[in-house]
C-alpha cells in the first residue's frame, strides 16, 4: 500500500485554512502557508527548503510525498486555497497534463530545474555484485519483452552471465516519477535493441509502448510504495533484492547497501551529473503562478530553492547533484521572472 509523508512543522490545526477559499477564477482565497505535492525522490529537498524557510520566521510549508502522478492530478485539479501550489517532480510533466491543468483554470505554470537525480539500482552490501545493462532490466521486468511473455524466473534466465538468483526487484508505484525514468531511461533503451521492436514506433505507437514499457505483475516486480526508505531497508535486509529508487537515498544509506552497475558505469555523483549514467534525470518543481499572490510565503518559499541549489548550498549535502551553471542561471532567471512554461516544449 502507498504510503504519503507529510512534513509540517506548524500546528495541524492552520491545516483548516487550506479548505478555505475560491475554487476557481485567479482567487487562491485564504491560506497562510505553502503547500507543495508530489515526488517522493523531490520529497527530502523540498522539506529541506521548508525547514530554512521556518528557521528564518516565515510559516513552514506543508510539503506531501505522493508521487509526480498522483501529485499532478492534485497540482492540476484547479485554483484556489484547497488546491496545492507547487508539485515536486522527478520527471517533467507530460503535455496531457497541462492540458488537464488548463482545463480546470491552471492557467499559468511556471517550470523550474531544481537540480539532478538518477535512477539508482542497488543491492545490499554483501549481495552478489551484480552487474546489469538495460536490456537485462528489460527482459527481467518487462511484462512482455520484444512482445512475447514474460517467463524468465532468475536472473541467469535473462543473461547467461548473471547468477541463478530469483528475480525479485523492490521499485516504484506507478504513481511515481520514478516509474516514469525507468520505463522512459532503462526499459526502453533495453526495448530498442530490438530492431523489428523499435520499428514499431513509427508503425503502431500504442503497441511499441506497451512492450517496452508495462511492467511484469507476476511476482519478480514489487511495487514497494512511495516510501524509498522500505525499499533501502527491504534490500539491506535480503542480499538478494535488488532496489530501485532516487541516488540521494543510495548515497544517503552507503554504508548498507551499493550501487549496481549500468552498463558499467556507476551510479556516482560525478556519473550522474554529467549523464554518463544511463538514469540521470532532471528534478523539477512546478509553481501555480495564480497563487503567488494571495499565498503568503509562496514566493519566499520559490526564491529559497535558489539559495540553496549551488555547489555550496544545503541541497547538496541531502544528496542532490547539482545542475551545470548554465542551467541554474536559466532557473534563477525563471524565478526572478516568474516566467510561465511554453507548452510547446512539452510531450
Amino acid at each position: 500500500m502507498r504510503s504519503t509523508k507529510t512534513f509540517l512543522i506548524v500546528a495541524a490545526s492552520s491545516m483548516a485554512l487550506a479548505g478555505c477559499g475560491g475554487s476557481g477564477g485567479s482567487s487562491a482565497g485564504s491560506r497562510d502557508f505553502v503547500r507543495a505535492v508530489g515526488s517522493s525522490t523531490v520529497y527530502p529537498f523540498a522539506t529541506a527548503v521548508a525547514e530554512e524557510v521556518a528557521k528564518a520566521g516565515g510559516k513552514s510549508p506543508v510539503i506531501e510525498s505522493t508521487g509526480t502522478g498522483a501529485g499532478m492530478k492534485l497540482f492540476c485539479a484547479g485554483v484556489g486555497a484547497q488546491h496545492p501550489d507547487i508539485e515536486d517532480a522527478s520527471r517533467r510533466m507530460k503535455k496531457s497534463e497541462y492540458e488537464e491543468c488548463q482545463k480546470n483554470g491552471v492557467t499559468d505554470i511556471v517550470e523550474i530545474q531544481v537540480g539532478i537525480d538518477g535512477i539508482a539500482f542497488a543491492e545490499a552490501q554483501n549481495g552478489p555484485g551484480m552487474k546489469l545493462t538495460p536490456t537485462d532490466i528489460y527482459k527481467a521486468l518487462a511484462a512482455n519483452p520484444f512482445g512475447k511473455p514474460n517467463t524468465a524466473k532468475t536472473w541467469k534466465d535473462v543473461n547467461p552471465s548473471l547468477p541463478a538468483e530469483p528475480i525479485l526487484v523492490y521499485g516504484p508505484p506507478s504513481t511515481s516519477g520514478t516509474r516514469d525514468a525507468l520505463k522512459e531511461l532503462i526499459l526502453e533503451a533495453g526495448c530498442k535493441t530490438d530492431a523489428a521492436t523499435k520499428a514499431l514506433k513509427e508503425t503502431d505507437k500504442d503497441k511499441y509502448e506497451a512492450i517496452c514499457h508495462d511492467i511484469r505483475e507476476d511476482g519478480p516486480y514489487v511495487d514497494a510504495g512511495e516510501n524509498d526508505n522500505l525499499i533501502v531497508q527491504k534490500i539491506s535486509q535480503n542480499p538478494k533484492a535488488i532496489g530501485i529508487f532516487g541516488f540521494s537515498f543510495l548515497e544517503e544509506n552507503a554504508k548498507t547497501i551499493k550501487g549496481i552497475p549500468m552498463s558499467d558505469v556507476v551510479p556516482t555523483y560525478a556519473s550522474i551529473s554529467d549523464f554518463s549514467y544511463p538514469g540521470a534525470r532532471p528534478l523539477y518543481i512546478y509553481v501555480k503562478k495564480q497563487h503567488l499572490a494571495p499565498i503568503k510565503g509562496l514566493q519566499a518559499y520559490v526564491n529559497e530553492w535558489a539559495k540553496s541549489w549551488g555547489p555550496d548550498g544545503y541541497l547538496k549535502a541531502k544528496g542532490m547533484v547539482i545542475s551545470p551553471d548554465a542551467v541554474r542561471a536559466k532557473s534563477a532567471d525563471i524565478i526572478a521572472k516568474m516566467t510561465p512554461l511554453n507548452p510547446a516544449d512539452l510531450k
